[in-house]
């Protein structure tokens, strides 16, 4: 049980404080340069991927890179919500951010981030079904019931973050409303709430703890299954390539996952290190996706390659 230091209720928020990330003030103007760029050339890497998949046919056509599409997209978005906030603190700019927009950050964040969740988790299921089952693969895995299954995940983001907002506002709030991080997320919020938190915290340990280890486990069998399969293959060429199309996926999910356990599977921990972590999942990773999907897979390269080639061919007959 938890609660804040002024337990008055004469006094009602209206607007929350936030700290932002502790930094030298020397710093600032590097920091606020730093973070601009980052999210410039996030925005720039997931619209490249969304772009080269909806531009070449061979790419839109297959559920794995539609998915693809759809993960970009997510992080475009997820990266808006975060990281402008962020570059803001770097400036003369008031820090108050309005009650209602604190509960607009935290719902599209979960709603976001729990969508992605589910997104990495048939992003797997397409990969069992490609690898394990090709001769059936472009029966089960058609672009109808793809975008049946994407549907399906942004319905559940969307109730997984209504559920979250709805939890943490639902206390009353009545002073001090300095909020010790960069963003309205659960834990910090919860910290200046008037009222026993305990039940709160249990549900989102829980709510949280559910999806994403639903989902990680699922994820799991799928590479399992993956593997044993791709070990049957004869030839080691046939071998590498399918691994090839599981190892950028499998490295999104790991530097997606294991941030996420360090902040909300440890209940009412204060750790320095969650605010770095944070940073992480949220700033650095949607930049990583990008990069790793271009390096790693070959399919985005050569479709790239024909990008370019093509236009270059356009500007050569012109």
């Amino acid at each position: 049980m938890r609660r804040s230091n002024n337990t008055s209720l004469d006094t009602v928020v209206t607007d929350f404080i936030l700290l932002g990330l502790p930094h030298p003030p020397k710093l600032r103007t590097l920091l606020f340069l730093v973070f601009f760029i980052i999210y410039v050339l996030t925005q720039l890497g997931n619209l490249l991927i969304l772009l080269t998949v909806w531009a070449d046919p061979k790419l839109h056509a297959r559920p794995m890179y539609i998915l693809l599409g759809v993960l970009s997209f997510l992080d475009m978005w997820l990266s808006s919500v975060i990281v402008p906030r962020i570059i803001l603190n770097f400036t003369p700019v008031s820090k108050t951010i309005s009650f209602g927009g604190c509960v607009a950050q935290l719902y599209f964040f979960h709603f976001l981030g729990s969508t992605q969740c589910f997104l990495y988790t048939l992003m797997a299921y397409d990969r069992y079904l490609a690898i394990c089952q090709p001769l059936r693969y472009p029966v089960l895995m058609d672009g109808r019931f793809c975008t049946i299954l994407v549907s399906g995940a942004w319905v559940a983001g969307s109730i997984h973050g209504s559920i979250e907002a709805t939890l943490t506002f639902r206390l009353p709030y009545c002073g001090p409303n300095q909020v010790d991080y960069f963003f309205c997320d659960i834990p910090p919020v919860l910290r200046l709430a008037c009222a026993d938190t305990s039940v709160n915290e249990l549900v989102t340990f829980v709510d949280i703890g559910v999806v994403a280890a639903s989902c990680f486990m699922l994820i799991l069998l799928s590479y399992a299954n993956i593997v044993r399969a791709i070990l049957k293959i004869r030839t080691a060429d046939g071998r590498r390539r399918a691994f090839s199309t599981c190892g950028s996926h499998l490295t999104v999910v790991t530097v997606y996952y294991v941030p996420c356990i360090f902040i909300y599977l440890r209940a009412g921990s204060q750790s320095p290190l969650d605010g770095a972590v944070a940073v992480f999942y949220t700033v650095v990773t949607p930049l990583l996706n990008p990069l790793i999907y271009t390096l790693r897979n070959q399919d985005v390269k050569s479709a790239l390659k024909r990008i370019a080639a093509g236009r270059g061919s356009v500007n050569e007959k012109q």
